[in-house]
């Protein structure tokens, strides 16, 4: 078995690694008594290794199993850093994502509760004495692959998707540039991994980008803002002076994209109905003229109209869910009937950092019809608090 590790860095200098590749896997399966074996190429630059057996590359056709390895989600990272209390796990997960290597990087104890991550930041992310300093695995994160250029219009790109521009023309206006001078760009960030490209699936023309990498975030939000204070030793009063925008840019996003995953991987099949994607989307209030973000709906799309499965909202509050949350849930629910989608059945979900208030527990169990999840269940370290057609709750 041969196996070639960051195979992209490789061909930087020799690039007729793939088509030496491929001859020795054609003499393999053509030539009589050729040698058989196995060869595993890795590689962590994702626009290199995306290509590789694309279109009429050398090993196209030629590949017997194509692996791509994701970050730990946020349950599975708790264990692996040994972190029992789910507000510290999400605070850790939202800052470092789930790359497993980080823990072994890190100069102190994981934290154990929410007051602990006060400690643990500035003394790793924020410190630049240390590896874990955001700001140098930021910079490696974006240099590792060899088709990223460093422009500073690259690096500009990057901080206004970080600080809320989730379209070309939200960019274009926050940096001053036509967008049709961003295709590229935004191409090539998004060929490289550091940006996410979706679309709303209600409305097909609306683009949603994001910054892929928390840690990327994270340096764009927290670190960059407070970099004098960073920089002369004052990491704790960085962090400090940043906890409100960790909190809303950082902390609810990320609970948002945890609470779509729980969805996805870790919740019960039936919640999701036959519902084929799990996202986020927006509707229209034409009425109150306004419109609305879900932060989780579970549908089926089908030639302009969605069955929809689940409505759901997940925010970092510091307070309970209440009542009036469900009652906003329902007005949502009616506008995407209104607007043609089949809601009829739709279940709705509430989560929640800081749990529910208790006529809330106690109306949804009546309704039979909503899922409240807190923390701990997101975090894989508990059940819903309540779950929809049981009535004792979990």
């Amino acid at each position: 078995m041969l196996v070639i590790d960051e195979l992209p860095y490789w061909m930087a200098h020799s690039p007729e690694l793939p088509g030496l590749l491929q001859l020795l896997y054609d003499r393999s399966q053509t030539e009589e008594g050729a040698p058989g074996g196995r060869v595993i190429v890795c590689g962590s630059a994702m626009s290199v290794m995306n290509e590789l057996l694309s279109g009429t590359k050398a090993l196209r056709g030629r590949a017997a199993i194509d692996l791509r390895l994701h970050p730990f989600d946020l349950s599975t990272t708790a264990r692996h850093w040994e972190i029992g209390d789910p507000a510290a796990a999400l605070r850790v997960h939202a800052i470092l994502g789930g790359a497993p290597g980080y823990r072994n990087l890190a100069n102190v104890d994981p934290p154990q509760s929410a007051a602990e991550v006060d400690v643990w930041a500035p003394a790793t992310v924020l410190d630049p004495r240390q590896a874990l300093f955001s700001g140098s695995e930021a910079e490696y994160l974006l240099r590792e692959d060899p088709k990223f250029t460093g422009s500073a219009l690259h690096y500009a790109i990057i901080n206004a998707v970080a600080n809320g521009a989730t379209s070309p023309s939200k960019i274009g206006g926050l940096l001053e540039q036509q967008r049709s001078s961003l295709t590229r760009p935004l191409e090539a960030l998004t060929s490289a991994g550091h940006l996410r490209y979706d679309t709303d699936p209600l409305w097909e023309r609306r683009p949603m980008i994001t910054v892929a990498d928390p840690v990327i975030r994270f340096h764009n939000l927290i670190t960059v803002a407070q970099r004098d204070l960073v920089e002369t030793g004052q990491s704790a009063e960085a962090w400090r002076r940043s906890r409100p925008t960790f909190v809303a840019r950082v902390l609810g996003p990320h609970f948002e994209s945890c609470a779509r995953s729980w969805l996805r991987a870790r919740a019960d099949p039936a919640l999701r109905g036959h519902a084929g994607l799990v996202t986020s989307t927006v509707v229209n209030d034409r009425k109150g003229q306004a419109k609305h973000e879900i932060d989780v709906v579970a549908l089926d799309k089908r030639a302009g109209r969605a069955e929809i499965a689940l409505v759901g909202e997940a925010k970092a509050t510091l307070l309970r869910r209440s009542v009036g949350d469900l009652d906003r849930l329902d007005r949502l629910k009616a506008l995407l009937a209104e607007q043609g989608h089949d809601a009829g059945k739709a279940l709705l979900a509430l989560f929640s950092m800081e749990g529910f208030q208790p006529d809330l527990v106690d109306l949804a169990r009546r309704r039979g019809d909503v899922l409240l999840v807190d923390l701990a269940a997101v975090a894989g370290c508990g059940d819903p608090v309540v779950v929809p057609g049981v009535t004792g709750g979990v």
